[in-house]
C-alpha cells in the first residue's frame, strides 16, 4: 500500500494544482498586506519536515525568518506567549494530534495569521486555523506517509509561491505532475542492494535538500527498523563523523542549487575515509550513484527527489523481510499533548 500511494503522489498533485486556486491567490494578497514580526511552524513527524522545507523557501525568497516551535509551550508550560504580528504554519496529514491543534487556536485567539496546511479538511486543525488548505491528497491508509508528504510541499510551495506573486515558480509547480510520474521510474536498486544488510546509514542534505535527508532518515527507521541519522552537510564533520569507518552507508542528497557543490565534495570526502556513499544527484553529475530527478526549478526538486526515494523505501522494506504499511509500534494518527 505504502508503494501504490507513493505512486499515486502525481495525480494527488494534480488534482490538488487544479483546485482552490484563488483561495491561494487570496491567501498570497493576506500575507503580502500583512507584516509580521515573527513567524512560527507548528508540527510533527513528517510534516515537520514538510515546514522545514515550507520555512527555507519562506526565509531564501521572503527574507523571513522562521522558527519552529515547541509546542510543549503552549501545551504544557502554558507560556504566555506573545502573538501579535505573527504567522503561524501548520502542517498535518490527520490535523487531530492536540499539541498541533492547541497552538493554532491560541495563535489565532491571540490575533495571529494562522494557516493549516491539512489533508483532513474537516479535522480540528482545520477548524481551529483563519486559513485551513486542503492537501488533496485522498485517505492515506499506509501508515508511512508519501502522498501526504509531496503534497505538503506542494502546499508549501504554492503558498510561498503566491505570496512572492512569482510566476517562474507558479508555472514549475503545474510542470509538477509530469515531473513526479517520471521521478517514479528513476533505477535505486543500487541502493537496495547496499542497504538490505545494513544495520545503520548516514542521511544528508544542506539547505533545502535538508529536509528530504530528514524525511529518508525517518522513513528508514519506520519502513525498514534502518538506524538512519539525518544531519546537515555543515555539521557532519564534527561529532558525526566520529562515525565513520569502512563501508559505513551514506546516503547524499545533492540537489541543484548552492549547496550541491559542498555536497560532492562531502561525497569524495567521505568516499576516501572508506564510507560506502550512495550519492544522490542529478544525471548531469558524473559521480553519482543514483540519479536525481529535477523538477522545473531547482527549489522544486526535493519534491520530486523524495518520490524517487520512496519507491526505493518501499522496495527495501520488502527486501529486509518488513512490511512498510505496517511499522512496529507506530499507528497512523499520533496523538500527542
Amino acid at each position: 500500500m505504502m508503494l501504490k500511494e507513493a505512486l499515486s503522489a502525481a495525480d494527488c498533485v494534480a488534482l490538488q494544482l487544479a483546485s482552490d486556486t484563488d483561495r491561494y491567490a487570496e491567501l498570497g494578497r493576506k500575507l503580502r498586506s500583512t507584516s509580521f514580526s515573527t513567524a512560527l511552524t507548528i508540527a510533527r513527524g513528517s510534516s515537520d519536515h514538510a515546514c522545514s522545507y515550507a520555512a527555507y523557501l519562506i526565509m531564501a525568497r521572503l527574507g523571513r525568518v522562521v522558527a519552529s516551535l515547541p509546542m510543549s509551550l503552549v501545551t504544557l508550560n502554558k507560556s504566555p506567549l506573545i502573538t501579535r504580528d505573527t504567522l503561524a504554519i501548520s502542517i498535518s496529514q490527520s490535523g487531530q494530534s492536540p499539541d498541533v491543534v492547541e497552538p493554532i487556536r491560541y495563535f489565532r485567539d491571540g490575533g495571529a495569521t494562522t494557516v493549516a496546511l491539512v489533508n483532513d479538511i474537516d479535522s480540528p486543525l482545520a477548524h481551529a486555523a483563519e486559513w485551513a488548505m486542503p492537501l488533496r491528497a485522498g485517505k492515506e491508509q499506509s501508515v508511512a506517509a508519501t502522498k501526504s508528504f509531496i503534497t505538503s510541499l506542494v502546499a508549501s510551495a504554492r503558498m510561498v509561491a503566491q505570496w512572492q506573486n512569482d510566476p517562474e515558480l507558479l508555472a514549475g509547480l503545474e510542470a509538477l505532475p509530469d515531473s513526479l510520474r517520471a521521478a517514479t521510474s528513476e533505477d535505486w536498486s543500487q541502493a537496495i542492494d547496499i542497504l538490505a544488510p545494513a544495520r545503520n546509514i548516514m542521511v544528508v542534505g544542506r539547505g533545502i535538500s535538508f529536509p528530504v535527508a530528514l524525511e529518508a532518515g525517518l522513513k528508514f527507521k519506520e519502513t525498514s527498523a534502518l538506524q538512519a541519522e539525518a544531519f546537515s552537510g555543515a555539521e557532519i564533520k564534527h561529532g558525526p563523523m566520529a562515525l565513520i569507518e569502512d563501508g559505513y552507508p551514506l546516503m547524499i542528497f545533492a540537489t541543484r542549487g548552492p549547496t550541491q557543490a559542498s555536497l560532492l565534495q562531502l561525497a569524495a570526502e567521505m568516499r576516501g575515509r572508506g564510507a560506502r556513499v550512495l550519492l544522490a544527484a542529478p544525471a548531469d553529475v558524473a559521480e553519482r550513484d543514483l540519479t536525481l530527478p529535477t523538477a522545473a526549478t531547482p527549489d522544486l526538486d526535493p519534491i520530486v527527489a523524495i518520490q524517487a526515494f520512496y519507491v526505493m523505501a518501499a522496495k527495501l522494506s520488502a527486501a529486509r523481510g518488513m512490511d512498510p504499511d505496517r511499522p512496529r509500534h507506530l499507528s497512523k494518527v499520533t496523538k500527542t499533548n
